[in-house]
């Protein structure tokens, strides 16, 4: 909705957005070392196999052929403390990832056209000049 009316304004909350993602994932991790659990690594099999079963690319949601529900698409009530948090800092991570690619995209696209006021700008100059 922000994009509608200001780019600067959609860039400040993509940024706020993705610096929430950051801090919960302090959280993540804070918790799997406080309780004494293994935070596995990027390319540890694990974070690989969800990485893989939660692909960022598939359109239609995540597959429940297996039975999962609805509310807990991801298994982590049933996961133990352990995989749940790893697999949350996976997502958590992708997500990242994600806004940061769209915060350039973003920043991008203001360099280019410029913001909303300046495109009003533009346009009003334009008429003025066929008038």
């Amino acid at each position: 909705m922000a994009s509608a009316t200001s780019k600067k304004t959609e860039l400040k909350l993509t940024g706020v957005a993705r610096a929430s993602l950051e801090e919960l994932l302090l959280d993540y991790e804070d918790f799997l070392r406080q309780q004494g659990l293994r935070l596995w690594e990027k390319d540890s099999p694990e974070a690989l196999a969800v990485r893989r079963k939660y692909l960022s690319d598939q359109s239609d949601g995540p597959d429940r052929s297996d039975g999962s529900d609805r509310s807990d698409p991801y298994g982590i009530r049933a996961a133990t403390a352990e995989v749940a948090a790893n697999t949350l800092i996976c997502l958590i991570n992708q997500a990242s990832y994600l806004l940061g690619r769209q915060l350039r995209k973003l920043e991008q696209s203001f360099l280019d056209e410029g913001g909303f006021t300046e495109r009003l700008y533009r346009e009003r100059q334009a008429r003025r000049g066929k008038a």
